[in-house]
């Protein structure tokens, strides 16, 4: 499964977009490993670097980037390979805290 879509590259704002928006960005796109409990959810990205902005909840959450090279490369604890929900609405930050998803 492609990490990203060339439709989900297309939405996808360039890095610093939201800047200064905190909480209130918008998440495009939701990634997780099926088998261990980390999601990112992508509010930024740049194309030439592979490199992505949003939230990442795993040991904590916390706003940061993170490479898709990596995380294509990435196998959990049962050897699966981090996905994309393809059924995940994009909602900003506040929103997906508030539900704890």
């Amino acid at each position: 499964m492609k990490l990203l879509t060339k439709e989900n590259m297309k939405q996808l704002p360039p890095l610093y977009a939201q800047e200064g928006k905190g909480y209130e960005s918008i998440a495009y796109v939701k990634l997780f490993t099926p088998d261990s409990d980390w999601t990112w959810y992508v509010t930024e990205f740049d194309p030439d670097t592979k490199t992505c902005f949003g939230l990442v909840d795993g040991f904590e959450k916390e706003l940061g980037y993170f490479s898709l090279n990596e995380l294509e490369n990435v196998k959990g604890i049962m050897g699966l390979n981090i996905e994309r929900d393809r059924w995940f609405t994009p909602k900003t930050l506040s929103k997906i805290i508030e539900e704890g998803n």
